[in-house]
């Protein structure tokens, strides 16, 4: 049953748990009744929305002992699960590291890469930025869907894959408004430089589910159907956008093309996307490999640099450099972690998780604080929603992190209140492994830190 359905079902039920109560009044005489002889009823409460979030640990608990910690990580660490592994653990508050493995390494990060993407757009865009999709006037009654970078436009009526995304009914809308006759529609991408495609990526992944040529306007990040996280996606993103808007319009799909806007062209409709803050929830929560590629040329546009993979990954790395970040030894290929050809140290993921959860007066900390309440909750949320959920349930609504998973590589970043209250950042990187062996090997290190309690 949908939320909508459970709220009507309540609200039947109210009207007629007033009607028994009225009755019964009745009976015994009571006074229900006004002068009017019609019962007044009180108005329905407004529905309260959980607004959870991060809040400092009341106490940050005793100190944690590195040996007592290398002690009881000995055993999992040892897991041959893991293959080649990398890792580094921090004590949040003193900002100092308490254990780690080869942390400097460069490993296959998976999608633990999106960990930089977002620090680095929490670093140097505004929070509240919203990404723009216009509609211009071409010729010959030509409409110019124009887009930006914003791939979570929907078709879908109220709302596609992401809630609060930019809708084409009301750019349809708008142009219907503006009174200008339209014939057709075409879509300028020219907004992105480059290929549309990163190496380390994989054709079949398309159907698989997992990316799509990246273009700057799509519908609902490529999926073909919105309403699943893995569905498919689509080849020609930018056409299938235009596509849908030629069908609100009640124009031939057919005859939709690519091409250039027209310069000084007048403005007929225009759709603003979610804020910055929504869409890296969404990024991370989800892991949603499009939407990272996105914001990766959003910050490489605001610095910059062109709106391109190596544009958007030399923008990452020189805002986290310039941050006071190492990124020695760092290759990205993508902002999205997609990429076999991705290369990431521990120590860099840790230092990032390690920045945000410091203490407020830390160095990036104010900017980097939000990444926190981003991550998936162990065995709730996000892409942990079906992990923590087995025999073992230790980590269970302790452990935040940010996953991430390819047939080669498994990483988990994040962090996690220990039992004696004392907040510990982890990046864990297993290599050479598959899902099935990684991704419970890693899980039981970061229950470890969880059970501890290592004074």
């Amino acid at each position: 049953m949908s939320r909508d359905l459970r709220r009507r079902a309540g609200r039947r039920w109210i009207w007629a748990a007033l009607v028994v109560l009225v009755a019964a009044a009745a009976v015994l005489g009571l006074v229900l009744l006004p002068s009017s002889g019609q019962p007044t009823i009180a108005a329905e409460p407004a529905y309260e929305t959980p607004a959870p979030g991060i809040v400092p640990v009341a106490d940050p608990g005793p100190v944690v002992d590195p040996q007592a910690l290398a002690a009881a990580l000995a055993p999992v660490v040892a897991n041959p699960a893991l293959g080649t592994f990398s890792g580094i653990i921090g004590d949040a508050a003193a900002g100092t590291v308490l254990w780690s493995a080869d942390p400097d390494r460069p490993m296959i990060p998976a999608s633990t890469a999106k960990i930089l993407t977002a620090a680095a757009a929490l670093l140097v865009l505004p929070t509240d930025g919203r990404l723009t999709t216009s509609v211009v006037a071409g010729a010959n009654g030509d409409a110019v869907l124009v887009g930006s970078g914003d791939p979570t436009l929907t078709a879908t009526d109220p709302t596609g894959y992401f809630p609060g995304a930019a809708r084409i009914a009301d750019l349809a809308a708008g142009i219907r408004s503006s009174g200008t006759p339209v014939t057709r529609v075409v879509v300028d991408i020219s907004h992105y430089e480059g290929p549309d495609w990163a190496s380390g990526w994989f054709p079949e992944d398309i159907a698989g589910g997992y990316i799509a040529p990246i273009q700057p306007v799509m519908l609902d990040a490529a999926r073909l159907d919105p309403a699943v996280d893995e569905s498919p996606r689509s080849a020609t993103p930018a056409l299938d956008a235009g596509r849908a808007l030629a069908t609100a319009l009640g124009l031939d799909p057919a005859q939709v093309i690519l091409g250039d806007a027209p310069t000084d062209a007048s403005a007929l409709a225009s759709v603003e996307s979610a804020p910055l803050l929504t869409r890296l929830q969404q990024m991370i929560g989800g892991s949603d490999n499009v939407l990272a590629e996105a914001i990766g040329r959003q910050v490489a546009v605001a610095t910059g640099r062109p709106a391109s993979f190596a544009g958007a990954d030399d923008a990452i790395l020189s805002t986290l450099r310039d941050s006071g970040f190492s990124v020695d030894g760092v290759v990205m290929a993508d902002a999205s972690g997609l990429s076999e050809d991705d290369r990431v140290s521990a120590s860099l993921l840790g230092a990032i998780i390690s920045a945000a959860a410091g203490r407020a007066d830390a160095p990036n900390t104010a900017a980097l604080r939000p990444l926190l309440d981003m991550l998936p909750v162990a065995g709730a949320t996000g892409t942990l929603t079906d992990r923590y959920v087995g025999a073992d349930r230790t980590g269970a609504g302790w452990i935040r992190a940010k996953t991430g998973t390819l047939t080669v590589a498994g990483a988990l970043v994040g962090y996690v209140t220990d039992v004696n209250g004392r907040v510990l950042t982890f990046a864990l990187m297993s290599n050479g492994s598959p899902p099935e062996a990684h991704r419970p090997a890693l899980d039981a290190v970061a229950q470890t830190l969880r059970r501890c309690g290592c004074v």
